[in-house]
């Protein structure tokens, strides 16, 4: 899980504005996050298939917010990508 300082953390970086929670950008930037930590605990615990059901739950629900912004804003999408380190 991600803590309270760290999730601010990645908001503060990825943000529209002053009081962006919530938008797309943000979204994925979190998911992205949440996956990096539970792939890191999936990498000692390979029998946590619990958490291997909610990681792949997260990669898919990060992959249509891929793109649902590509198809809105292509260069919010492009901007993103490179900043968090995903390709296509």
């Amino acid at each position: 899980m991600l803590t309270p300082r760290k999730k601010a953390s990645v908001i503060k970086d990825i943000r529209r504005h002053d009081s962006d929670t919530g938008s797309t950008e943000v979204q994925i930037a979190l998911l992205t996050k949440q996956i990096e930590v539970l792939t890191k605990h999936l990498k000692t615990n390979a029998k946590d298939f619990h958490s291997r059901r909610g990681l792949l739950k997260m990669v898919s629900d990060r992959r249509k917010h891929l793109k649902y912004l590509e198809r809105k804003d292509a260069k919010s999408y492009a901007k993103l990508v490179k900043e968090l380190g995903l390709k296509k």
